[in-house]
C-alpha cells in the first residue's frame, strides 16, 4: 500500500493537466445566466422571469452576469474564465435523460454505451493501473464515466469513505464478496440492455481498491479556506482533498441542482448560482494557497437551456445553453455567438444551438489533456481557443 501511494504521488509530481466537470443537472436557463439586458426581446418574453436591471452585473453593453454570481464575474474579469455561447447540438430531444445520454456519450444519433470522460480516463491511463485516475464525486457512476475495462472510483461523501474497507471486522473472504455486490448495486449504470455482472463486479473491485487509497486525502489536507455548508461547497473541497493529496486523478466529476425551474424559478435559480459561484472562488482560493491551481481546468455544462418565453412562474425546456471553462491558463473571454432572439430565429420558440458541443469536449481533450479527440469524441469538430 505505502509502495502503491510513493508510486501515485511520484507520478503526479510534474503537474499533469486536471479537469473537474460540474454538471448543472436539470437544464440550467442561458438567458438569465448570462443575461441579454439590453436586448428588449429578453424582456417582452421574460415579463415573470427576468433577472431585475438592479441586480446585473455588466459585461459588456449587451450581456450581463446575475448578481449573485459576483465571484464569477470576478474571475471572468480577472481573465480566467471562457464563456461558450450557444452550445448544444441539432434537434434536441428536450428530454433530460435523453439530452444527458448524447452529452455523456456523444452519440447523438443513437443510443450509446461508452462515456466520453471514460474514453479520456482510458487514454490518459491505457493500463488502467491508476483506479484514482478518475473520480466521481456524487452517488453512482455517471454515464459519462462509465465504459468496461475503465477503473472509475466514486466516493460520495470522502471523509467516511474508506471505512468499510478499513473496518478491522470486515476481514474474511465473505466479508469482501458482500461488500463487492453492494458496490455492484452502487455502480451499475444504465448502460443499455444487459449490462454484465463481470462489468459491474470489475467496477466492484476498483472501488475498493479505490477506497483503499483514497482515505488518506482528507488526513493528509489543511486549508485556511473556510468553504460554505452546501452540497456543492463540499463536493469542491472533497476535489481540493483529493487532487492535493497528490494521488494522480486528472478527471473528476461532480453535479448539482436542480435546474429543472418549470415554476417558482427565480429564488432556487439564485440559490443555486450563488452556492456555485463562491463554491468555485473558494475552490480555486485552496488550489493557490497550495501553489496547486495551474494545472486545473473546471468546465460547466447543462444538458439543454430553457424556453425563451415565460410561463409565468417558471421556464420550460429548451435547447440552446451556455457552457464555462475556468481556470488560471483558460484563455479568458466570450466564444462563439448568443443565439438570436428573433421570433424567425428559434427554433420551437427555442434559441437555436449554434456550436456543437463535441467541439468543446474536443478542445479540452486536446489542447488541455493532449490528447486525440477523435476517437473520444467520434469525429472532427470545432475548437475553440479558451485554452
Amino acid at each position: 500500500m505505502q509502495l502503491m501511494l510513493k508510486d501515485l504521488k511520484m507520478a503526479s509530481t510534474h503537474k499533469d493537466p486536471v479537469l473537474v466537470v460540474l454538471e448543472l443537472t436539470g437544464a440550467n436557463d442561458y438567458l438569465n445566466t448570462i443575461v441579454p439586458y439590453s436586448n428588449p426581446l429578453y424582456w417582452d418574453n421574460r415579463p415573470k422571469v427576468h433577472v431585475p436591471e438592479d441586480q446585473l452585473l455588466p459585461i459588456n453593453d449587451q450581456l450581463a452576469f446575475r448578481a449573485d454570481s459576483e465571484p464569477l464575474k470576478e474571475i471572468y474579469d480577472q481573465g480566467n474564465m471562457a464563456i461558450i455561447h450557444g452550445i448544444g447540438f441539432e434537434n434536441s430531444p428536450r428530454s433530460h435523460f435523453r439530452a444527458m445520454d448524447i452529452w455523456h456519450t456523444c452519440e447523438p444519433d443513437s443510443i450509446g454505451i461508452d462515456g466520453w470522460l471514460a474514453k479520456v480516463i482510458r487514454d490518459l491511463d491505457p493500463g488502467g493501473e491508476n483506479v484514482l485516475k478518475g473520480v466521481n464525486l456524487g452517488q453512482g457512476l455517471p454515464r459519462a464515466l462509465a465504459m468496461k475495462g475503465v477503473p472509475v472510483t466514486s466516493v460520495n461523501h470522502l471523509p467516511s469513505y474508506g471505512v468499510l474497507s478499513s473496518n478491522p471486522g470486515i476481514s474474511s473472504e465473505q466479508d469482501r464478496i458482500q461488500l463487492l455486490e453492494t458496490f455492484a448495486r452502487m455502480y451499475s449504470p444504465t448502460i443499455g440492455a444487459g449490462p454484465t455482472m463481470e462489468y459491474l463486479g470489475q467496477a466492484g473491485r476498483d472501488a475498493l481498491r479505490g477506497a483503499d487509497i483514497i482515505k488518506v486525502a482528507p488526513e493528509t489536507y489543511s486549508s485556511n479556506v473556510e468553504y460554505a455548508n452546501n452540497a456543492i461547497a463540499r463536493r469542491f473541497r472533497d476535489v481540493a482533498q483529493v487532487h492535493l493529496a497528490g494521488l494522480g486523478t486528472q478527471v473528476f466529476y461532480t453535479s448539482h441542482g436542480p435546474f429543472d425551474t418549470h415554476y417558482d424559478q427565480l429564488g432556487p435559480h439564485e440559490k443555486l448560482w450563488t452556492e456555485i459561484s463562491v463554491a468555485i472562488r473558494d475552490f480555486f482560493d485552496d488550489l493557490r494557497e497550495h501553489d496547486a491551481s495551474e494545472e486545473v481546468v473546471v468546465m460547466l455544462f447543462s444538458e439543454f437551456g430553457r424556453r425563451v418565453r415565460d410561463n409565468g412562474t417558471g421556464t420550460d425546456h429548451g435547447a440552446a445553453g451556455v457552457a464555462f471553462a475556468i481556470g488560471d491558463r483558460v484563455n479568458g473571454g466570450m466564444y462563439g455567438t448568443y443565439p438570436s432572439l428573433k421570433p424567425g430565429d428559434l427554433t420551437q420558440g427555442d434559441l437555436e444551438p449554434n456550436y456543437d458541443f463535441r467541439g468543446f469536449y474536443s478542445t479540452l481533450a486536446e489542447k488541455w489533456l493532449g490528447l486525440d479527440p477523435v476517437p473520444i469524441v467520434g469525429g472532427h469538430f470545432e475548437q475553440m481557443s479558451f485554452v
